[in-house]
């Protein structure tokens, strides 16, 4: 390497230190920080350090990385409703209370909260700027759609539809329908739309939008939202058998 480059790489993360720092841009620095934070902790009283652990962990999760963690949540109900499709294309003989408690999570914590984030803090400001217009044309058309699919599941998760062959039928492919399209489209705004709306604030702007996030959450849902649907979508993995993930490991 250079002189010259070395010294506009070294400036380059000078410029970014601060930012970084302060709202976590870098997920990689976010995690080094925490242990660093742990560690500070080992030295004091063992109740005291893992209260203050905990409270600083959650306070300082970036919105970036809350939207991230909320696609880990999807990707996990995409595994219930493929496993659930299979099970409907394999016959009648499958209870569907577990798709409708799926179709609930989906509505409550990815449309109702996930969604809503992105639509009403995310997606406008990047239009304010003319970034990703294109992307976020289709990722409201997505939703839209992704919408109208949650309706379907859950009006058609009942006993006697399940019994119907053309019901089950239809069930199983508006399951299908949505793990086709939500793959795709959470991919694309984890990695194209989020990394554009990390250049697109300032880091006052960004300390903003965490404080107004979380206090918003809170008022809709209360504490512990991520973790109360963690358990559920938990539970709904047992019930289907697909919740040891070593059972994905090839022989």
């Amino acid at each position: 390497m250079s002189h010259d480059e070395t010294k506009s790489r070294r400036g380059f993360f000078v410029g970014v230190g601060g930012v970084s720092a302060a709202v976590g841009v870098g997920l990689g620095l976010g995690v080094l920080a925490r242990r660093t934070v742990r560690g500070e902790l080992a030295g004091l009283d063992a109740g005291r350090a893992d209260a203050d652990a905990e409270e600083w962990v959650e306070g300082e999760d970036t919105p970036l990385e809350d939207l991230m963690r909320e696609h880990a949540v999807l990707d996990r109900v995409l595994l219930v409703y493929e496993e659930a499709a299979r099970r409907l294309e394999g016959g009648p003989d499958f209870t569907p209370d577990t798709i409708a408690r799926a179709g609930g999570i989906v509505r409550r914590y990815i449309e109702d909260h996930h969604e809503r984030d992105e639509e009403t803090h995310v997606f406008p400001r990047l239009e304010g700027i003319g970034a990703d217009l294109g992307l976020i044309e289709t990722l409201r058309k997505q939703h839209a759609a992704g919408r109208r699919l949650t309706g379907e599941v859950i009006g058609l998760a009942t006993l006697a539809n399940v019994r119907e062959p053309s019901t089950r039928a239809r069930l199983a492919g508006a399951l299908r329908l949505f793990v086709r399209m939500y793959r795709p489209h959470a991919a694309r705004e984890s990695t194209v739309l989020f990394p554009s709306f990390r250049k697109a604030v300032s880091q006052k702007e960004y300390e903003s939008l965490r404080a107004a996030l979380e206090k918003n959450e809170r008022t809709a849902f209360g504490n512990h939202l991520y973790e109360t649907v963690l358990a559920e979508v938990g539970e709904l993995e047992d019930a289907l058998g697909i919740g040891e993930l070593a059972q994905f490991t090839p022989p």
